[in-house]
C-alpha cells in the first residue's frame, strides 16, 4: 500500500481517485450482445456462453431436480449458517415496511402514499471462483417481502454446466421462482429484453465485473431500471491507537481479495498504528488462497496519516466509501458527522464481513463514490410509492382560488379551467 503522511486537504480529491478502468469498447460490445439477444434469444445465449464462459449449455433453466440435488449436496453446518443469515436479513428488511399515513393538508384535502411492488425483478449473481450465494439472500429476501410477483435469477454456469449448489439452495430459501444458467452481458441482456426461456424484468439487481456493469448501464439507457451504478468493492477504515492492528489488516484484506480492481483505504492518526497494520498485512497476506488478487488490489490502495479523527471523518466523506469501519473507541460520538457511506461498522468487533453475511443489513451498496447520492439496497428498492389525493367539495373550494391564480400565472389556462368549472358548479348548486 502507498503510504501518505499528512496530505493537504486540497490534494484529497486526487487521493480519492479509484483505480482507472479501461472502458474502451465495453459499451460497443454490450450493444452487440443486446442486439444478438434481441434478434436470436436463447440461441444467442448459447453462443455467448460458449464464447465467453467456454461452457456448452443445453438449456438455461435450472430444473427442480437440480435444486433438490443442490440441497442434498450441502453440509448441515452450511445450511444452518445460511438459515441464520436468512433470519437476520428478514428481520432487518421486514422492519422497513411503512404503514400508510394519511395527511389532511387542508380541511377536506386528504393526501397519502401507498407502496406497490415492482412486478418482476431480475437478480444477477456472479459465479466463478467466488459464487456469491450470500447476495441471493440479500436480494431475494427483500424482493419477497416487498411482494414482487416474480424474481428471476441468472448466474454463470461452471465448467460442468451447473450452478454452485449454495446458490440454488439460497434461491429456494429466499423464494426466488426462476433460476437460469446464464452469465455476463448476455444474462443482463436476457433479463432486459426477454428470450424464449428468460422473461423480461422491470428492474435488475446485483453485482458483477466491468462487463456486467456496462451491460446494466446499457439496460438503463433502454428503459430498464437498475439497483445502482456499481464498481469494484472498497473499504475505508479509520483507526487510532485503540484499534487492534490485526483486526484492521484482516478487514483490509477481506475487501482486497474481492479482485485486483478493489481498493482499500486506511486512515489513522498515529504512525505507530500505520506501521503495525502494514506489518500485519504482510504476514496475513501470505496465508490467503486469493493472495495474488489481494496483492494486486493493495498496489493501488493507500494508508494515510492524518492529524485527528475529525480530519479522518472529513476525508472519508470526500471519498464516500462503500464500507466504512470506525475502528476506535467511542466511535458512536462521531456518527452524526458521517455524511457519505454505504454501510458503517462501529468499533473493533464490527467487522465488514458481518454485514456481508449475517448481521442483517444489505451488502449491495454504492461504490465508486456513489454513496454521495445513492443508498444501499433496501426494501424500498423493490417497491414504488404511489401518491393519492382525495378532495371534498369544501376542500376544493378552500384551495381552488390559489390553484387558479398559479395556473394563470404559468399561462396554463386549461389547468385553471379544470378548477374554475368545478367552483362554478359548487356556487350554482348552493344558490
Amino acid at each position: 500500500m502507498q503510504q501518505i503522511i499528512y496530505p493537504q486537504a486540497d490534494g484529497w480529491a486526487n487521493l480519492c481517485m479509484r483505480p482507472a478502468k479501461d472502458a474502451s469498447d465495453l459499451l460497443n460490445l454490450a450493444n452487440r450482445v443486446f442486439t444478438a439477444v434481441a434478434e436470436r434469444g436463447d440461441e444467442a445465449l448459447y453462443q455467448f456462453t460458449l464464447q465467453f464462459d467456454k461452457v456448452e449449455m443445453p438449456q438455461p433453466a435450472v430444473t427442480e431436480q437440480e435444486i433438490k440435488d443442490a440441497e442434498a449436496a450441502l453440509s448441515i453446518e452450511l445450511k444452518e449458517a445460511i438459515g441464520l443469515a436468512k433470519g437476520a436479513i428478514e428481520a432487518f428488511h421486514a422492519a422497513q415496511q411503512e404503514p400508510v399515513k394519511k395527511v389532511e393538508t387542508h380541511p377536506g384535502v386528504l393526501c397519502w402514499r401507498e407502496s406497490r411492488p415492482i412486478e418482476r425483478v431480475g437478480i444477477y449473481i456472479p459465479g466463478g471462483t467466488a459464487p456469491l450465494f450470500s447476495t441471493v439472500l440479500m436480494l431475494g429476501i427483500p424482493a419477497r417481502l416487498a411482494g414482487c410477483k416474480e424474481a428471476v435469477l441468472c448466474s454463470p454456469p461452471g465448467s460442468d454446466g451447473s450452478l454452485h449448489p449454495a446458490i440454488l439452495y439460497a434461491a429456494r430459501l429466499a423464494g426466488i421462482s426462476k433460476v437460469f444458467k446464464a452469465g455476463g452481458m448476455q444474462a443482463i441482456a436476457a433479463m432486459s429484453l426477454g428470450t424464449q426461456s428468460i422473461p423480461r424484468t422491470d428492474k435488475i439487481f446485483g453485482p458483477g465485473n466491468q462487463y456486467v456493469t456496462a451491460a446494466k448501464l446499457l439496460a438503463q439507457q433502454r428503459g430498464i431500471a437498475i439497483d445502482m451504478p456499481a464498481g469494484p468493492s472498497e473499504v475505508l477504515i479509520i483507526a487510532n491507537r485503540s484499534c487492534r492492528p490485526e483486526f484492521v489488516a484482516a478487514d483490509l484484506l477481506s475487501q482486497a481479495e474481492h479482485g485486483s480492481d478493489s481498493q482499500v483505504i486506511l486512515l489513522t492518526t498515529e504512525k505507530e498504528v500505520l506501521d503495525k497494520v502494514m506489518g500485519e498485512l504482510d504476514s496475513q497476506l501470505e496465508a490467503l488462497p486469493r493472495k495474488e488478487l489481494a496483492a494486486n488490489a493493495l498496489t493501488h490502495s493507500k494508508a494515510i496519516l492524518l492529524k485527528d479523527i475529525d480530519e479522518c471523518i472529513a476525508f472519508s466523506n470526500t471519498y464516500a466509501p462503500e464500507h466504512l469501519i470506525l475502528a476506535f473507541d467511542q466511535a458512536e460520538n462521531y456518527l452524526s458527522f458521517v455524511l457519505n457511506a454505504g454501510s458503517v461498522f462501529i468499533g473493533n468487533y464490527s467487522c465488514e464481513s458481518a454485514g456481508d453475511y449475517a448481521s442483517g443489513t444489505n451488502h449491495t451498496l454504492p461504490t465508486n463514490g456513489f454513496a454521495r447520492a445513492y443508498s444501499g439496497v433496501s426494501l424500498d428498492s423493490f417497491i414504488k410509492k404511489i401518491s393519492f389525493q382525495q378532495l371534498s367539495a369544501s376542500g376544493l373550494a378552500a384551495i381552488g382560488p390559489a390553484i387558479e391564480q398559479m395556473a394563470a400565472a404559468e399561462h396554463l389556462y386549461a389547468h385553471k379551467q379544470a378548477v374554475s368549472i368545478r367552483l362554478r358548479q359548487l356556487t350554482e348548486s348552493t344558490d
